[in-house]
């Protein structure tokens, strides 16, 4: 039993491993460097001078190239090559480690009925997720030479579900979760997640526009607290590029009503019976401080 739950925290750690490996990515530009989806030959990278000269040759079609890095040498190719493989080869990975001691356990009857269809749950998302990546950058290899922000979002909103369904296959496999008979504090916490998500779709998209790099100050975005002409042009915007300053605008002030909602949420369930809860009560707000200080630095 404790060899199953170590197994599931393994992949909640290989998870978010590959959440930050999507991120280095998305912040070198190297996610449109492999412009093919070979699930099963792709898992080997170019290991000659020709298969190298190959890969690239498949670069250089793509709008990436044409319109951004056509100065590209092969050297500096290998550079972006190099993280999006990575990233594609860990996604393989957290395959393997979920399928093999997913049979072995199965062997061993350590499901029931009831477990098997929520372990499988977890590879028709990891499949999911696959699929999705690839839409994602197939939307950024012809025409503009980015990815569409909106299947970007979902990549990450998709593995973020992933995450925490993981946390609570880990949590709830022969344990009793740690709970609490306060029906007001359980309806809170899940409008807290609500926000949280919704906050990190936001920053997503703000990932997916690069919003982030036309205002550098906060609070005030070029002197103003809304910037100016937000939300004048939606009806004409067709792409979600056209809006940066109305999605850095909502992403910098929903923040704003999440830590009011944290901390409310805190004020009120600062004193549980229950210490576990009490503790991570604490630790909620500690998070929200330090999520808050990094986002404004």
């Amino acid at each position: 039993m404790k060899s199953v739950r170590i197994w599931l925290w393994i992949g909640v750690v290989m998870v978010i491993i590959q959440v930050m490996l999507g991120g280095i990515t998305r912040l070198t530009e190297s996610g449109l460097s492999i412009t093919e989806w070979d699930v099963v030959m792709g898992s080997k990278p170019p290991t000659t001078d020709a298969a190298w000269q190959a890969e690239f040759e498949l670069y250089r079609k793509s709008a990436q190239f044409e319109k951004v890095n056509s100065d590209f040498t092969i050297e500096q190719f290998k550079s972006i090559y190099w993280w999006e493989f990575i990233h594609r080869l860990w996604a393989r990975l957290i395959g393997f480690v979920f399928l093999f001691p997913f049979l072995f356990f199965l062997n061993k009857k350590k499901f029931n009925g009831s477990w098997i269809k929520k372990l499988l749950l977890i590879f028709v998302l990891g499949g999911l997720q696959g699929f999705v990546g690839w839409v994602m950058v197939a939307s950024g290899l012809d025409g503009d030479p980015w990815v569409d922000p909106s299947k970007l979002t979902i990549h990450l909103m998709l593995a973020l579900f992933v995450y925490m369904y993981l946390i609570w296959l880990a949590l709830s496999y022969n344990q009793t979760p740690v709970t609490t008979n306060d029906s007001a504090a359980h309806r809170s916490i899940k409008w807290v997640l609500i926000l949280i998500l919704i906050q990190i779709a936001l920053g997503g998209l703000m990932a997916g526009t690069d919003a982030g790099r036309i205002y550098n100050t906060y609070p005030l975005m070029n002197g103003r607290v809304m910037p100016e002409g937000a939300f004048s042009n939606l009806a004409e915007a067709n792409k979600l590029v056209a809006l940066t300053g109305e999605i850095n605008f909502l992403h910098r002030t929903f923040a704003i009503i999440v830590a009011l909602g944290i901390f409310y949420f805190w004020k009120n369930n600062r004193k549980n019976s229950n210490s576990t809860l009490n503790k991570l009560n604490h630790w909620l707000l500690i998070g929200l401080l330090l999520q808050f200080t990094l986002g404004v630095v």
